[in-house]
C-alpha cells in the first residue's frame, strides 16, 4: 500500500510504439487514440506514440493529439539519433519529430560498440557525436530528452568504459533521463542489480569533477540525470529485470500493456505496476487508478483484436480463480489463504471453478456467487454435484460455461424457468460443385406458452442460421432477444481417434452490450453439440433479463 511517503516511480508506456511491433499485432489510427486515452484515464504519465515520419500512420495520430491533447500524460515523440557524418540540424526525421509537437522526445543511441562498427558501419567517435549533436539540438528547440540507451547491458559487458562515455555525452547534451535498454533481453535480474547500481553511482558524480563533465552544459535542467530501465521478456525476466533495476535506483520503469512487443515481448506494465506499487511500496498511479488495471489491460486486448491471457497475473480471469475442493473451502473461511493480494485492488475479481474436481464447497460457493444459497445437508446440493461429475466425465466443462452450470443448478432445484420448448430443427447447406460457399438455411420449430412456432432463417454457416432462426421464433415474444449478440464460438474434438464419430464440444459465449456468459453443448454431432449451446445462450439471457427486471420491481 503507498502513502504519501511513498517513493514516486515514473511509468512509461511504449504500447503504440514497441508493442506494435508484435508479430500479428496491428493498430489503426482510430486504434492507437483509443489506447492513448485509455492509458491517460490510468494514469500512466509518460506514453511513447511512435515515430513521427516512420509512416503515415503516426503523423496523423501526433496531428490529431495536438488538436485534442490528452488530460495528464505526456505524449512522447520516438527517433534515433541524427545518421553518421551529417548535422541534427539538417537532418529531415528531426523535422518530422519536431513537427509532432511534443514536449517530450525520446532519442535513442547506440551504447555496444559492436552496433556502431557493424551495424551503424561508423567510428566510435563518430556515435558519441551523433549521441551529442541530436540531443543539443532537439534541445536548442526547446525539448526535453529521454534518452534510451540500446542495448545498455551487452554494451557495458563486452566496453564499460565505451557504454558509459554515451552515457556521459548524453548527460552533457541536456539529457534529463537515462533509459537502460536490456534491448535482446538476455540478462538476468543480478546483472542487471549490479550494473544499475553502478551507473547511478557513476552518473552520481557528476559535477564533482570526478567523471571528466564538470557542470552540465544545460543548466537550466538538473544538473543529475534520472535512470530508468527498458527490459525485453526474450529470457522471461522483463518484469522481474525491470523491478531489479528499480530496487537498485532506477526512477522511470518503461513497458507495456499486456507485455506486447516484438519477439518475446516487453516488461509486462500490467503485472509490474501493482508488483512495485503493492509489494515494493512505490507510488506509481492512485489507488482509485490501479482498480482499473484488468479492465484497461482487456480494453486494449480487445482494441488490439488479440485474445486476452486469461492466465495472466494480476489481470488475467484466472488469476484468482480456485478450483480444487481444499482451496475453495480455505478461501472461503480467509482469502489470505490462496490469494497474494484482495483481486479487488487491481480490478479483478474471485472465481470458483466448477470441473469434476470439485468438491460440495466449490458448488455452494459458485451458487453463492450467483444469488443461490444451497443448504449442504439436503440431497440438492449433493445431486448437482454428483450431476456436474457426470456430465464432466461425458465431455462437458462447465468451468468454461458457467451459464450453463447455473441452469443445471435451477434444473436440480426445480425452479428452471421454460422460457420456451425446442421441438426440434433442421440444416440445410448449399454444396455447389467447384466453388466454395457457407450459406445454410435452418428451420426451428418451438412452443411458447403453448404454441408452436416454426421459422426458418439463412445464416453464414449451420451455427449462424440455427441462431438467426431461433431469434426470429422467439423475439415476438422476448423482444429484449433483439440486444443479444453471439460473440464467439468455439469447438474442441474430444476423442479424434475415432474420426467422424469423434464427440465433439461446442462452447457459446453471448452477450447483451452489458454482460457476457458461455454456454456448453456436446454431442457426436457437432450441429446438434451447437444448438444446445445456443439454446441455453438464450435461455441464460432470458434468465437475467426476468432477475433484473424482478429486482427493478421489488426496488420501486
Amino acid at each position: 500500500m503507498t502513502t504519501n511517503s511513498s517513493p514516486q516511480l515514473w511509468l512509461y508506456d511504449t504500447t503504440l510504439r514497441d508493442g506494435t511491433q508484435r508479430e500479428g499485432l496491428s493498430v489503426s489510427i482510430e486504434d492507437k487514440l483509443r489506447i492513448a486515452r485509455r492509458l491517460d484515464q490510468l494514469g500512466i504519465p509518460f506514453i511513447e506514440g511512435g515515430w513521427p515520419g516512420a509512416n503515415p500512420k503516426d503523423v496523423q495520430f501526433f496531428w490529431q493529439l495536438q488538436e485534442d491533447p490528452l488530460k495528464q500524460a505526456e505524449i512522447v515523440a520516438f527517433c534515433s539519433t541524427r545518421r553518421p557524418n551529417s548535422t541534427a540540424a539538417t537532418e529531415p526525421m528531426l523535422q518530422d519529430i519536431l513537427a509532432a509537437g511534443t514536449r517530450w522526445v525520446t532519442i535513442f543511441g547506440k551504447s555496444w560498440d559492436l552496433h556502431v562498427t557493424t551495424g551503424l558501419k561508423t567510428t566510435l567517435a563518430e556515435n558519441l557525436a551523433m549521441i551529442r549533436d541530436t540531443i543539443e539540438y532537439l534541445r536548442s528547440q526547446g525539448r526535453r530528452i529521454i534518452y534510451d540507451a540500446e542495448h545498455w547491458f551487452d554494451g557495458y559487458k563486452h566496453n564499460r568504459d565505451y557504454a558509459l562515455q554515451t552515457l556521459e555525452v548524453a548527460i552533457a547534451a541536456g539529457a534529463e533521463w537515462l533509459v537502460l535498454c536490456d534491448t535482446n533481453g538476455g540478462t538476468l535480474p543480478h546483472e542487471i542489480s549490479q550494473i544499475v547500481q553502478d551507473v547511478v553511482k557513476v552518473t552520481g558524480k557528476l559535477g564533482t569533477g570526478d567523471w571528466g563533465l564538470g557542470t552540465r552544459k544545460d543548466s537550466s535542467q538538473s544538473p543529475i540525470p534520472q535512470i530508468g530501465i527498458h527490459t525485453h521478456n526474450d529470457s522471461e525476466m522483463a518484469v522481474a529485470n525491470a523491478i531489479a533495476a528499480v530496487m537498485a535506483g532506477a526512477k522511470m520503469v518503461q513497458g507495456t500493456i499486456n507485455g506486447y512487443g516484438e519477439r518475446c515481448g516487453n516488461a509486462n506494465l500490467c503485472s509490474l505496476i501493482p508488483n512495485l506499487q503493492l509489494k515494493a511500496g512505490y507510488s506509481c498511479i492512485t489507488e482509485d487508478q490501479l482498480t482499473q488495471l484488468t479492465e484497461a489491460s482487456r480494453f486494449v486486448s480487445e482494441v488490439v483484436n488479440l485474445a486476452p491471457d486469461e492466465h495472466a497475473p494480476f489481470v488475467g480471469r484466472s488469476a484468482f480463480a480456485h478450483k480444487g475442493g481444499i482451496h475453495v473451502s480455505a478461501v472461503e473461511r480467509n482469502p489470505l489463504t490462496y490469494e497474494h493480494i484482495q483481486p479487488e485492488q487491481v480490478g479483478n475479481r474471485r472465481r470458483i471453478v466448477i470441473s469434476e474436481q470439485s468438491g460440495l464447497s466449490n458448488v455452494l460457493a459458485k451458487a453463492r456467487s450467483f444469488g443461490i444459497e444451497l443448504d449442504q445437508q439436503k440431497a440438492e446440493a449433493r445431486e448437482i454435484l454428483q450431476r456436474l461429475k457426470d456430465l464432466e466425465s461425458e465431455g462437458f466443462q462447465f468451468e468454461a460455461a458457467e451459464a450453463s452450470f447455473v441452469l443445471l443448478m435451477h434444473e436440480a432445484l426445480g425452479d428452471r424457468q421454460k422460457f420456451f420448448e425446442v421441438k426440434g430443427f433442421q440444416v440445410h447447406c448449399d454444396l455447389i460443385e467447384g466453388k466454395e460457399t457457407s450459406n445454410a438455411l435452418a428451420t426451428v420449430k418451438v412452443a411458447v406458452d403453448g404454441r408452436n412456432i416454426l421459422e426458418a432463417a439463412e445464416g453464414n454457416g449451420p451455427v449462424a442460421a440455427l441462431d438467426a432462426a431461433l431469434r426470429k421464433a422467439l423475439v415476438n415474444f422476448y423482444p429484449q432477444i433483439a440486444t443479444f449478440d453471439l460473440t464467439d464460438y468455439k469447438v474442441r474434438i474430444l476423442d479424434g481417434h475415432t474420426g467422424t464419430a469423434a464427440k465433439t464440444r461446442v462452447l457459446v459465449e453471448s452477450g447483451n452490450g452489458r454482460q457476457r456468459w458461455t454456454t456448453v453443448g456436446v454431442s457426436n454431432n457437432i450441429l446438434a453439440a451447437s444448438y444446445q449451446a445456443v439454446v441455453e445462450g438464450l435461455e441464460y439471457g432470458l434468465l437475467l433479463h426476468s432477475q433484473a427486471e424482478a429486482a427493478l420491481k421489488a426496488a420501486s
